[in-house]
């Protein structure tokens, strides 16, 4: 199924819904081992940082029940020279954060050439962390001629340490499958340097073994495509930029996915985040999948594509589609269920899942619905709980008054008491200040009207909602320069 996004482990996803050879190019952008906790970064009204972020993952492995399941399974089917790779590995490291961390790769990694189609390439992205142990994996997996490209990824801006060489770049692995790989060098080509192009204004002969061959030209597309891009990293200011702590540039997946696929073929992001590749996929005509772990990045992504491409028709895979789904979601991951239902009305979630109280805001709609500068908001609390009482709502009215908040959103798994939706009522009404209605100022709306399309009521926006960042309106017409 293609153009699909799925929520859940990608070991699992791939498994069950993924079939042999049927991906024509996978990119993974997986977690480094760099050790840190990530946050995704919103914006505030005026601009700025919020204090306001979420951990979107921690990329810090440890040995536990998991990883030992995980090293098994592998031992079970990956290719006997790999299971010998990672005793060896297992035997001088131990159960490590660094075994931990190759275990779950390496898995995932004999799966991905799994699904990738004979003439198909994958593109691993990582770092110096772990870099060097990838590279043994893939040229396990692949066999000795599947290694293409160590790809440098150069770029400049980053932090500088006074006790090392200043840190530049990534690594890209490009591996191919079979013999009969694509490779599109010339919608890849780069323009030549200002010498290169004065220096052919002239003649050049092709003189070899005394013998003239004649004129030597410049390719009217530019120069062939080496192993080292430099690709500038997003920009804070940039237009482009969405607040995921990970976020490649596009131009970057823009380079992969026109090099090596063509037009209809099937691009796989078991890793997808905040969603670039698939963006990318769909600006340059390809069939796209992508998989996450969490229901942060899923909404991520389908705002960004909302914003950029407008009702753009796709599915999504592994949400809950009944109220049993949503209660097993909620009592295995209450966080991933606030995150799933804060998606369902466009609310962007509030505070980390590590962090203390919320103090009764787990999500905030912002917008803008006059001709004034001001940002206004709807605040949200979920509960996914089997009993609810008019004491929650009561105590989020206060934190709804408090905030100053325009309106307030209460979505519950269960069904609201009569009590409840009374004092609900008793807020009245807030009305915007150039429209002729009126909306209740508290909200209550259950999982089960969500899950039948029912929706909030709410002011339509004035210029826009200012909820997340969105990203940029697609132009068809755009030329893709490198």
């Amino acid at each position: 199924m293609t153009n699909c996004l799925y929520y859940g482990d990608n070991l699992d996803v791939l498994g069950e819904y993924i079939s042999d050879e049927s991906v024509d190019l996978i990119y993974l952008d997986p977690p480094f081992n760099s050790k840190r906790n990530y946050n995704v970064l919103f914006k505030d009204t005026g601009g700025a940082e919020s204090a306001a972020q979420v951990e979107a993952f921690s990329d810090s492995w440890h040995w536990g029940e998991t990883s030992e399941k995980a090293y098994h399974l592998m031992t079970e089917y990956a290719p006997a020279k790999l299971v010998e790779l990672m005793r060896g590995f297992r035997g001088f490291m131990g159960e490590s954060d660094t075994m931990t961390y190759l275990t779950m790769m390496a898995i995932r990694l004999v799966e991905l050439h799994r699904v990738l189609k004979e003439n198909g390439a994958l593109y691993l992205h990582c770092d110096p962390n772990a870099s060097h142990y990838l590279k043994i994996i893939l040229d396990i997996i692949f066999g000795g001629g599947g290694f293409q490209n160590e790809i440098v990824w150069y770029y400049k801006g980053a932090g500088i340490s006074p006790k090392r060489y200043g840190r530049r770049h990534d690594i890209i692995f490009y591996y191919t499958k079979g013999v009969n790989w694509k490779f599109n060098a010339d919608d890849v080509r780069v323009p030549y340097a200002d010498t290169t192009k004065e220096r052919f204004k002239h003649y050049i002969g092709n003189i070899r073994n005394g013998i003239d061959f004649g004129e030597q030209s410049l390719h009217p597309l530019g120069k062939h495509p080496d192993d080292v891009w430099e690709v500038p990293i997003i920009a804070p200011s940039a237009k482009e930029r969405l607040g995921y702590p990970t976020q490649k540039p596009l131009e970057l997946l823009r380079r992969i996915i026109l090099a090596s696929s063509n037009e209809g073929d099937i691009v796989l992001d078991p890793f997808c985040g905040c969603g670039t590749a698939i963006d990318a996929a769909q600006e340059l005509n390809r069939q796209w999948i992508g998989i996450d772990i969490t229901h942060l990045a899923i909404a991520l992504i389908k705002n960004r594509l909302k914003d950029k491409y407008g009702d753009l028709p796709y599915r999504v895979i592994g949400e809950p589609v009944d109220l049993a789904g949503a209660e097993a979601l909620a009592q295995a991951n209450k966080h991933q269920f606030e995150w799933w239902a804060l998606s369902l009305i466009g609310a962007r979630p509030m505070g980390g899942k590590k962090k203390g109280a919320d103090r009764g805001i787990d999500g905030v709609i912002y917008f803008q619905d006059d001709k004034t500068n001001k940002i206004k908001s709807i605040l949200v609390q979920v509960k996914g709980g089997r009993q609810v009482g008019v004491a929650q709502i009561r105590d989020f009215c206060s934190v709804v008054d408090s905030n100053h908040a325009q309106m307030g959103v209460f979505i519950t798994l269960a069904e609201p008491t009569k009590p409840m939706k009374s004092y609900a009522v008793s807020q009245g009404y807030y009305k915007p200040p150039i429209w002729d209605k009126q909306f209740p100022k508290i909200q209550i709306i259950t999982i089960g009207d969500l899950l039948q399309n029912n929706k909030i009521e709410r002011p339509p926006a004035y210029l826009t909602d200012k909820t997340f960042k969105q990203a940029e309106r697609h132009k068809p017409e755009k030329q893709l320069e490198f």
